[in-house]
């Protein structure tokens, strides 16, 4: 299938316009995310409908906290990603292309397969997710606009590095995002995701003007992306950019794939993290992939009552009504079942 937002160059060189690689390709060539094709003189798609993976996920999985939490959500994949991540938890996915020869694989699915596979789940979500949503954007849109047609969100579990062409074209059928800052340092990305950070700070604040819901997720990384001040500088990110309503997500990293030289991360790092972002001002930071005992909990950011009670992806009690606290009546930032 010809892709959406390329053009053409001399010589039969494609632009890639779909993500802030911006890759110009020689005919006969691929992407940097080994999933977009240069043949004759048009970009072509060679991942439209073949999903590596679906499944249906609670919603919390994404990780979203703030977003019909107690919900299941239809989350499909194929192979690709644009970044080369050392630290990939899918890389036998994400980087199968680029580690297997250009490879490419997956079932064959319609949007219409899956919007339909969503409704028979029980499912209120479709999420884009496991490796980056970018890279089949062509299917990931028609699905949306089907889904949001038949009243199903749609969520984008990303890496943020899409272009505002990429953005401004999804976001009418984009409820919700979970974007990971990787870290907030330029050297990090280049050396670690080979990536940039500015266009992952673009598309953030893109999509909270485009009002897509926002959740923020940062993998702390032992010696790599932990420092105190980096994490100050980020959250205060957040706060300013985003708004301090911004769920943000710490996460604990396990060495895989290319980065097996680094310990896993202590639990007092992510508690460390955590305050960090509470006394930069954010209302709603969590603690993920360990156990914790009031980091995956909501909290009221008014009164401080247990709002949100949850034991790893399951809700143990909500006690939100109508999106508001029932103690002292604050309105909690999110999208609620109850509000819909």
């Amino acid at each position: 299938m010809e892709a959406y937002l390329y053009e053409p160059l001399k010589e039969k060189k494609v632009k890639c316009n779909l993500c802030s690689h911006r890759c110009i390709i020689k005919d006969g060539k691929r992407g940097i995310c080994g999933v977009r094709e240069n043949q004759g003189g048009i970009l072509k798609t060679l991942v439209y409908g073949k999903l590596i993976a679906s499944h249906i996920d609670p919603i919390e999985k994404k990780p979203l906290f703030h977003f019909m939490p107690g919900s299941l959500s239809y989350s499909i994949a194929t192979v690709g990603c644009n970044f080369k991540c050392l630290f990939c938890q899918n890389a036998d996915i994400s980087q199968m292309p680029s580690d297997h020869n250009g490879m490419i694989t997956g079932d064959l699915y319609t949007p219409e397969d899956v919007v339909n596979a969503a409704v028979k789940g029980n499912c209120k979500s479709i999420a884009y997710t496991y490796t980056e949503p970018t890279v089949f954007f062509e299917f990931a849109f028609d699905t949306a606009k089907l889904a949001h047609a038949k009243g199903i969100k749609n969520v984008f579990v990303t890496n943020g590095y899409m272009t505002s062409e990429a953005v401004h074209m999804i976001s009418p059928y984009l409820d919700a995002a979970n974007v990971d800052l990787k870290a907030f340092n330029k050297s990090f990305y280049k050396e670690v995701v080979k990536a940039r950070l500015e266009p992952v700070k673009k598309t953030l604040k893109l999509m909270k003007s485009l009002g897509i819901f926002v959740e923020v997720t940062t993998l702390l990384i032992p010696g790599l992306n932990d420092d105190k001040k980096e994490l100050e500088k980020l959250a205060l990110f957040l706060v300013k950019s985003l708004g301090p309503e911004t769920p943000w997500h710490v996460s604990a990293f396990y060495p895989t794939y290319r980065l097996t030289d680094r310990p896993p991360t202590p639990v007092e790092s992510l508690v460390a993290a955590r305050k960090i972002g509470i006394n930069a001002g954010l209302k709603y930071v969590y603690i993920g992939n360990v156990p914790s005992e009031d980091g995956e909990n909501t909290f009221c950011s008014n009164c401080g009552k247990l709002l949100i009670n949850r034991l790893g992806f399951s809700i143990i009690k909500n006690m939100l009504e109508n999106g508001r606290c029932p103690y002292c009546g604050t309105q909690i930032n999110g999208i609620w079942l109850d509000e819909i």
